[in-house]
């Protein structure tokens, strides 16, 4: 019994020693349980966590994907939990991409490039529109009927956005720059507000807000749709990298909703309408007149040509240090890689 006893505590030491021993080489290659063996790990494609997708109501194709709950629908399997978040402007959507706060959010073109030429990790996935979606709106009895007007008054417009940047291009092709107005860095909804309560002498406008002052009796004085870039999907680039069957739904139900808006306007811009507060025949100018959302989805050399021309006036308003942050971040933002693979027969309805 002894000699028995003997062998048996030898043979636990031994386990005991085995079991130390790979613990250790686990810890030394940087592996734990789960880890290197199948198990999913956290900030792998794996099963559960929640994707953080913005909304906005100058992005129709978010609204619609956000009603219909397409999202969740397919998602339910991974064990994903769906959270929306209003972005009130292509800013703000480039500051929760860039904080890690939201994994997908909605910009217009230019936005995103200067985002990218700033050092942002985001690429564009999808295009969801090609908008005249800004334009410079004054009000009526203000005396102003051209861009050569504007000099020496006071323009409400959003740095890092389309109408900041259509107001830009718009002074240029004028003649003017801004230093020869007085620029109130205000969000989109305040803009507007300051227009009507005699704050600024213009605004650059950005839709839907746009649309429902020109009901009010705004004037859109001038707009030039080479002028607005388009409407830009992105992504981190770490989500893309962790989460690409997230990733891919997302753009699976980008497609979805765009073949379901062109079929279905009048629903469309009933949805615009119950989440931007708008008028039906407002909410209907948007998507019917000023949205083209049945646009090419894959970002390409259109949207790369419109980012060439932009940018240059990034680098003269000291927004981007260098032309060649500007050449990188054209080279690098554009991936048209999930809507090569898109499949919107994928989403069902919820």
């Amino acid at each position: 019994m002894s000699v028995a006893r003997n062998t048996t505590r030898r043979a636990s030491r031994r386990t005991l020693l085995t079991a130390a021993a790979v613990s250790a080489a686990l810890a030394l290659t940087g592996c734990v349980a789960g880890e290197g063996s199948g198990q999913p790990t956290a900030g792998s494609n794996a099963a559960g966590g929640t994707l953080n997708i913005d909304f906005a109501t100058y992005n129709p194709l978010s609204l619609v994907i956000k009603k219909k709950g397409w999202l969740e629908t397919a998602l339910k399997d991974q064990g994903v939990t769906v959270k929306w978040v209003q972005s009130a402007g292509s800013n703000k959507a480039n500051e929760a991409l860039r904080s890690g706060a939201i994994d997908v959010g909605s910009t217009a073109g230019s936005a995103a490039l200067l985002a990218k030429a700033n050092g942002s990790p985001i690429k564009a996935i999808d295009i969801f529109s090609q908008p005249e979606w800004a334009a410079l709106v004054t009000k009526q009895g203000s005396g102003i009927r051209k861009v050569a007007d504007l000099k020496g008054k006071s323009v409400a417009a959003t740095k890092g956005t389309d109408p900041y940047f259509f107001l830009l291009q718009s002074l240029s092709e004028a003649g003017l720059s801004a230093k020869d107005v007085t620029v109130q860095n205000l969000q989109h909804a305040d803009g507007r507000a300051a227009l009507d309560n005699g704050s600024v002498d213009a605004w650059s406008g950005l839709d839907p807000i746009m649309a429902g002052a020109e009901q009010k009796g705004a004037t859109l004085f001038y707009r030039n749709l080479s002028f607005n870039t388009y409407g830009f999907l992105n992504a981190t680039e770490s989500f893309l990298k962790d989460k690409p069957k997230q990733a891919q739904a997302v753009v699976n139900a980008y497609e979805k909703a765009r073949a379901w808006a062109a079929a279905n306007p009048d629903e469309t811009a009933q949805i615009l309408a119950d989440a931007a507060g708008l008028d039906l025949a407002v909410a209907k100018t948007v998507v019917l007149q000023r949205s083209n959302l049945n646009v090419n989805p894959a970002p390409g050399e259109a949207q790369r040509k419109v980012l060439a021309k932009i940018g240059p006036t990034f680098v003269e308003t000291g927004d981007v240090a260098s032309q060649k942050q500007i050449d990188d971040a054209v080279a690098s933002l554009l991936d048209d890689s999930l809507v090569k693979k898109a499949d919107a027969s994928a989403i069902k309805d919820s």
